[in-house]
């Protein structure tokens, strides 16, 4: 089957493949939302089953959930966790600060709420992912469906005073319905097209009333893992200033390939 993988979805494996490699035994671990996000899922999944690793999974969303409880990973709640030792999650952007986009997956809260419980995110994401500017992906905010309309309206009056490009803003549907997060709860995807000041960004959109959270993860994570689609991987720690290269064999994972299939 990894033959018909396209470039991206190697790429997404192979960070995936390698993050796994940063669990150890015993290890409280968030497991993030999306795409790339499932790979790694099923990568630890993959290493309880057949190296016999022990951990406890927190999900952070109901997908997640199912597929970490469907590959044997034991779940928990963050309650029960009270504080993890490692969080994996994807991201729709990452600059050179590593500063992120999250939240195309509709699971922003929760995904930030387990990030700054962490001693160290780490981020997975393929080479694409990578910009100068944050703000090319669509910025998710969620907010209570109480007055959206009068939210929307609120964003749009404060993007006025913004550093940005754009300032179109689409509530997110599923089909014909707005599309409801797992706590209940919209999104207004804010189309800006660069963003020069994330950080006034995400302090004034979380002042307004009905916005719960933005999708702006500053300063949260640690460590990226860039996958490419030749196998290549490179791992940057933002704290020790560290650039690691490694490849993955993908001859070693047709097993999880073949699974995949079935």
């Amino acid at each position: 089957m990894s033959a018909d993988l396209s470039p991206i979805d190697k790429a997404k494996f192979v960070a995936a493949r390698r993050a796994a490699d940063l669990v150890e035994d015993g290890m409280r671990v968030g497991l993030g939302t999306g795409s790339t996000a499932a790979w790694l899922v099923r990568c630890l999944g993959e290493a309880v089953r057949d190296d016999g690793l022990k951990i406890r999974g927190v999900p952070t969303s109901t997908r997640t959930a199912a597929l970490a409880r469907e590959v044997g990973i034991e779940v928990i709640s963050l309650d029960e966790a009270r504080w993890l030792d490692i969080t994996i999650d994807g991201a729709d952007e990452f600059d050179t600060d590593l500063n992120l986009i999250k939240g195309g997956g509709g699971a922003l809260l929760q995904e930030k709420i387990v990030a700054t419980a962490s001693d160290r995110m780490v981020v997975i994401a393929d080479a694409g992912k990578e910009v100068e500017a944050l703000g090319a992906f669509p910025l998710p905010v969620e907010v209570i469906p109480f007055g959206w309309q009068t939210t929307r309206a609120l964003v749009e009056e404060t993007l006025v005073g913004m550093d940005v490009l754009g300032r179109d803003i689409t509530l997110r549907m599923n089909g014909d319905a707005p599309f409801v997060t797992d706590e209940g709860n919209h999104i207004l995807d804010l189309h800006l097209r660069r963003i020069g000041n994330p950080r006034q960004l995400a302090l004034v959109l979380n002042q307004l009333p009905g916005v719960v959270e933005n999708g702006l993860f500053l300063d949260i994570c640690d460590t990226v893992v860039v996958g490419h689609g030749d196998g290549r991987v490179e791992v940057r720690d933002i704290n020790e200033g560290r650039v690691e290269e490694d490849r993955i064999d993908f001859a070693e994972s047709e097993n999880m390939f073949r699974e995949l299939d079935d």
